[in-house]
């Protein structure tokens, strides 16, 4: 054989008879016999092509000082190119005799090889024969340590512990007592403690092999990406298969691979060796059935016409062929050579770190930092690397090389679910279930302090290079970011990078040398994202072949972002576009919880076995427990300081007032607490001086936009300065109002078909109740009269014009007559004036006007179609937004002054005092507005759905009206007319001496008229449940908690406190297949670890010091990440997953009814700890649902 070289010969000169003119292809040359053509890079490389030998001649036969001479003495090449491990000489002499160089200072392999000194002793072997790391010196350990047979220092806590940490097992030898295990669990006769997880797991953890003997034979299931050995014993990654190594212990994945190719300069034999070109029709047979010779051999090139190889062309037994060399390959033309781009495409990885292609070859180079080994493919850091890892309540640094391991000073008290590291400062910022706080401990295991209190962290990242701390807050759904400081920082100096759209974030990675972050999202839509470090430019980078994404980090070296998938069991890895998707599954995948990457090395915690792992991290082979503890392991990172230097930090030469964070490039901008706005130039926070806001509504969340900060920016490809809120409870908001002087918003939910009220205090909205409840019905139009906080509405099946106190349970019907349905509602109530959208039968509707009783109706404009309304500040104009023909129109009450203008897409408008904006709807989601000089400017772009949008100032809520007092009077309902105020009665009553109400006496006793006055029905038919009139007005109802000495009125009052709390979980028997529920359980007490750990589908307690899920009903898997529903339906295989009968270390119990969506669980953090959380705290079994009638309701009619 030829070992690990291709023999390379030149290609022969390309011949011509003599009557021919030379005319010579591309990227050749003729000879001086003017007979034949020879290649550029076959002149001067030792060997003639030229039957005359005018290619050797005329070379260099001297080199320059800096240069190295090929050993046939006509080439030079550059002194770095030699013993590069890639030759450049055609006889190789590069690279032979290496060891000989002057300067090398250290040859092994039996003088084959030279390494740098930095490489002697750094306790990786580089040479094949280990004899850099022979001889050196032995390592001291300190006071506080245990110094190992094999030389590791390891913490002296850990000698006689009863779990080996020597890599000779000498710290558990010579103990004079016998280990304590926790566990109950020992090693039949060399003593070592053992946990369940490591019993036939495959590892050998007792010096007696005791763990690993009569072990059942556990039935194989190999998941979606691996493929089964024949002999049924093993799973390996698919992409092992026929890969060229064997990893089936039969062999079996490298059978059955097909015809392997030659690479594309070689000829294919027959029989399938590949030959160099050079050995075919050499008169000497070299395959194996002869195939290289014979045929047409005897016809050479110069005897047809093969000028057109734009190489060189070799006689074959089929005839002539156009031939290239070694780094070209043949296009499909059979003559023209293109280069290969080797460093495009190649999973094993053609270079550790950067590939750059070259004509017919490429070369390999390293990060600013590393330095290239000898075969000229692979970097190497200098210095020692360090693996941080949290184990529970533990810090461990454990070094990669001399294997020494050393634990930090923590205080937790808790699993410490995240980790991240900052170089410069030499600390460890961590996030643990016990506080709500950020902590930190210091490298040099000596002090431990506070970054930021009273925030909720679950899973925290540093910016090294902008110098701020980020973070995930999945019960808000918000990424999060603060400056680092020495000191304690104040909790409102923190900055929301994002909160649109974030359904449960659960782990984040930063990417500053680029000023991007990415994240892992586990609610209803499983994905990985990407976005500028200021939240600006995001995507969705990966959202297929996921199951269960996890831990998320980024690969410097390769650009590549990886992730852990619990449900796949699997590590996936994309480029940092999202491109090429690559899914490692392989038997010690199973469970992976959270990742670090580092110099071509992949390491991953696995909570449930209780182990930190390592591999390579494209093929996965290489595999390695690099910690094994009795407690689960959680948090993992690489500490070495290139990976936190290598550029200029742009923040540096920004002056922000408050906090620089940067943006994709990367790029610096400003940012700025909550409740302070960017100023005009882009560098300072500064308060309102403008409190004009913008609501803008999507289907769960409200965000506000102070006006302020639209001269911040032109045209934003994001959103600006803002404070996005997720709504409690609501999945399908449609409208919106806001009532200023109480803080109160007003939403319907399509999905609940219900109006509900929100108070927003401190950028948060909390529920007060719901206002209105409908049954087969949608409410189609609202709007708030902010003087008495009467609600203007109309619906589907009640499709007129009418009006609901939110003070007690009035309604009454306005105007009825002619309306098919309304659209929109705007009110004025300084001017007593209410304008609607009337649509009629054919889809075309018209904007009506009356008096806000209902009186003095008028057509302002017919043939509209409208999906918005609003009134000018001083309530003498209308403008509507007139989706039909993307018009927005205003006219005068009085119906002169029609004025309209078009654009493109549009589909709302609001106004803010003189200003007036619009959005449009397209491929993105735009906001424009008018300014001073009357230019129409866009403000802002994003592609989050938006319903509607409403903007509000004093001004638009300013002025009052006969109702502003004592509600005018009235007994039920004032409503304000121009000239003064109508006092109304709800719809089954009467008014009497103008102000008062009393019973209507038209329906029999006992029963109450419908809504729309057709019809009675007795008493008991309203909001039984079941639609009995017509207009289904019986079931407007609202909810109302009774408690002990409250009476219900006969005509109930509807409360505007606080909505009442839902009754607490109950525990579901038989799904509860793997936690002993009257085991002692302790609650955890931090909504963080339900989202961190379960997904937000369960709650986190400890059983026996261990850290579990509880599994919220229908869903199980050690993180709650299996929804049984869902894995029901159809054969879709995501890996053994199901209720496991075993105890394992994350268990799962089923509690708690099926959450709708994350915004259900976010709607109620106060419940969840009040009824399922502190109870668990307190008692030894968990608490179980009170009967109903603990708690009890009654449903009132309006």
């Amino acid at each position: 054989g030829w070992g690990l070289f291709h023999l390379v010969t030149s290609a022969p000169a390309v011949t011509v008879s003599s009557s021919t003119p030379i005319k010579c292809a591309l990227g050749s040359k003729p000879c001086k016999s003017n007979l034949e053509c020879v290649l550029y890079q076959h002149v001067c490389d030792g060997e003639a092509d030229c039957k005359d030998g005018s290619d050797e001649e005329e070379c260099l036969s001297e080199c320059q000082t800096d240069q190295f001479q090929c050993a046939h003495g006509k080439k030079c090449i550059e002194q770095s190119q030699v013993c590069d491990g890639v030759s450049q000489c055609q006889d190789r002499s590069d690279e032979l005799g290496c060891a000989k160089l002057e300067g090398c200072t250290f040859q092994c392999d039996d003088k084959s090889r030279c390494i740098s000194d930095s490489f002697l002793c750094d306790g990786e072997r580089d040479c094949m024969d280990a004899s850099d790391e022979a001889n050196c010196p032995d390592e001291d350990c300190s006071a506080t340590e245990y110094k190992c047979t094999s030389g590791q220092c390891v913490s002296a806590k850990m000698r006689c512990d009863g779990y080996p940490d020597c890599w000779d097992r000498s710290d558990e030898e010579s103990c004079t007592n016998p280990p304590s295990c926790s566990t109950k669990l020992r090693c039949h006769q060399s003593t070592e403690c053992l946990v369940q997880e490591w019993i036939c797991d495959g590892d050998l953890d007792c010096k007696d092999g005791s763990d690993e003997k009569d072990c059942p034979v556990v039935p194989l299931s190999c998941g979606e990406f691996q493929w089964s050995c024949k002999s049924k014993t093993k799973c390996v990654p698919a992409a092992w298969k026929c890969d060229g190594m064997k990893d089936c212990d039969d062999g079996s994945d490298e059978v059955d691979c097909g015809v392997g190719t030659c690479l594309p300069h070689q000829f294919q034999c027959g029989s399938q060796e590949c030959l160099d070109p050079a050995l075919v029709c050499n008169s000497i047979t070299n395959c194996a059935d002869g195939s290289d010779e014979g045929g047409s051999c005897n016809v050479n090139c110069a005897e047809t016409d093969m000028n057109h190889c734009t190489q060189s062309c070799y006689s074959t037994p089929q005839g002539p062929r156009c031939r290239c060399s070694e780094g070209f390959k043949l296009l499909e033309d059979g003559q023209t050579c293109a280069d290969i781009n080797e460093c495009k495409g190649r999973s094993t990885g053609v270079c550790s770190h950067l590939c750059i292609n070259t004509p017919g070859s490429y070369q390999c180079k390293c990060h600013l930092g590393y330095i290239m080994e000898a075969g000229g493919q692979h970097c190497k850091i200098t210095g020692e690397p360090f693996l941080l890892a949290s184990v529970q309540t533990d810090l461990y640094l454990l070094s990669l090389r001399s294997g020494s391991l050393d634990l930090l000073m923590s205080p937790a008290k808790r699993a410490i679910l995240s980790l991240d590291y900052d170089w410069r400062e030499q600390r460890v910022f961590w996030v643990g279930l016990d506080s709500e706080s950020i902590r930190w401990s210091s490298l040099d295991q000596k002090t431990t302090g506070t970054l930021i209190k009273g925030v909720r962290a679950d899973s925290v990242a540093v910016d090294w290079l902008g110098r701020n701390l980020y973070w995930i807050d999945g019960v808000n759904s918000q990424i999060v970011a603060v400056r680092l400081s020495k000191s304690t920082v104040s909790t409102l100096d923190h900055s929301i990078i994002l909160d649109e759209d974030l359904d449960q974030p659960r782990s984040l990675a930063l990417l500053p040398q680029k000023g991007l972050m990415f994240w892992t999202e586990i609610g209803n839509v499983v994905k990985i994202e990407r976005a500028g470090m200021d939240g600006s430019e995001r995507r969705a980078l990966v959202n297929s072949s996921l199951g269960w994404p996890g831990g998320v980090a980024v690969d410097t070296s390769s650009d590549r972002v990886y992730w852990t998938d619990e449900r796949l069991k699997s590590i996936g890895s994309a480029t940092l576009d999202g491109d090429d998707i690559r899914i490692l599954q392989m038997k010690e995948t199973t469970n992976p919880f959270s990742l670090a990457l580092f110099n071509g090395f992949l390491y991953w915690t696995d909570a449930k076995k209780r182990v930190v792992r390592a591999a390579h991290k494209i093929s996965g082979k290489n595999h390695q427990v690099l910690l094994k503890r009795p407690r689960q392991p959680f948090g993992v990172k690489i500490v070495h300081p290139l990976l936190q230097m290598g550029i200029d930090g742009p923040c540096e030469k920004m002056r922000c007032s408050h906090m620089c964070v940067l943006a994709p490039g990367p790029k610096a901008v400003c940012k700025c607490p909550s409740g302070l706005l960017l100023a005009k130039d882009g560098l300072r926070c500064s308060k309102l001086a403008d409190s004009s806001f913008l609501l803008i509504l999507s289907p769960s969340t409200v965000t506000q936009i102070y006006l302020q900060s639209r001269h911040t920016a032109a045209e934003l490809k994001g959103w600006p300065e803002h404070v996005a809120m997720q709504v409690p409870s609501v999945n399908e908001a449609a409208i919106l109002d806001y009532s200023l002087r109480d803080h109160t918003l007003f939403l319907t939910d399509d999905s609940t078909t219900s109006l509900s009220s929100f108070k927003l205090k401190e950028s948060n909205l909390s529920p007060r109740g719901q206002l209105l409840k409908l049954m087969g019905d949608t409410i189609t139009a609202m709007a708030l009269d902010w003087v008495t906080l009467n609600v203007y509405w109309s619906s589907n099946k009640q499709a007129r014009l009418q009006v609901t106190s939110t003070m007690a349970a009035h309604t009454a019907v306005l105007i009825a007559e002619g309306i098919v349905r309304v659209e929109a509602i705007a009110l004025h109530p300084p001017s007593g004036r209410v304008c609607y959208v009337n649509v009629g039968l054919q889809g075309k509707g018209s904007v009506e006007c009356a008096n806000m009783d209902g009186a003095e109706r008028v057509v302002r404009k017919e043939a509209v179609q409208a999906s918005s309304l609003v009134f000018s500040s001083t309530g003498d104009l209308i403008y509507w937004a007139d989706t039909g023909s993307g018009t927005i129109c205003s006219v005068q009450l009085d119906g002169s002054g029609y004025k309209e203008f078009k654009t493109e897409g549009l589909a709302a408008v609001a106004l803010s005092g003189e200003m007036l904006l619009w959005m449009t709807e397209s491929d993105k989601t735009r906001l424009w507005y008018r300014d001073e000089q009357q230019q129409n400017k866009l403000w802002f772009e994003v592609g989050t759905e938006v319903v509607g949008f409403k903007a509000f100032s004093e001004s638009s809520q300013t002025g009052s009206n006969h109702c502003s007092k004592n509600n005018g009077h009235c007994h039920h309902l004032c409503l304000a007319t121009p000239r003064g105020r109508t006092c109304r009665c709800a719809h089954d009553h009467v008014i009497v001496n103008d102000t008062h109400c009393i019973l209507d006496q038209r329906c029999p006793a006992g029963s109450r008229p419908c809504l729309d006055q057709l019809s009675c029905k007795p008493a008991e038919k309203f909001c039984n449940g079941h639609v009995d009139c017509s207009d289904h007005s019986d079931e407007n109802c609202v909810t109302l908690k009774l408690g002990s000495g409250v009476k219900v009125l006969a005509t109930p009052r509807l409360r505007s406190s606080t909505a009442p709390p839902l009754p607490p979980p109950q525990l579901s028997e038989g799904l509860n297949t793997t936690l002993n529920a009257s085991g002692q359980l302790r609650n955890l007490g931090a909504q963080q670890c339900s989202h961190r750990l379960c997904g937000g589908n369960g709650h986190c307690v400890e059983d026996g010091g261990n850290t579990v899920c509880a599994c919220s009903f229908g869903y199980s898997g050690d993180s709650c990440e299996d929804h049984l529903l869902k894995t029901m339906q159809g054969p879709i295989v995501y890996g053994a997953v199901g209720l496991c009968a075993a105890v394992v270390v994350i268990v799962v119990m089923a509690v708690v009814v099926r959450r709708k969506s994350a915004n259900t669980r976010r709607a109620r953090p106060a419940e969840v700890k009040e009824t399922s959380m502190t109870d668990l705290e307190t008692e030894s079994t968990p608490t179980t649902r009170p009967a109903s009638s603990d708690i009890e309701k009654t449903e009132v009619a309006l």
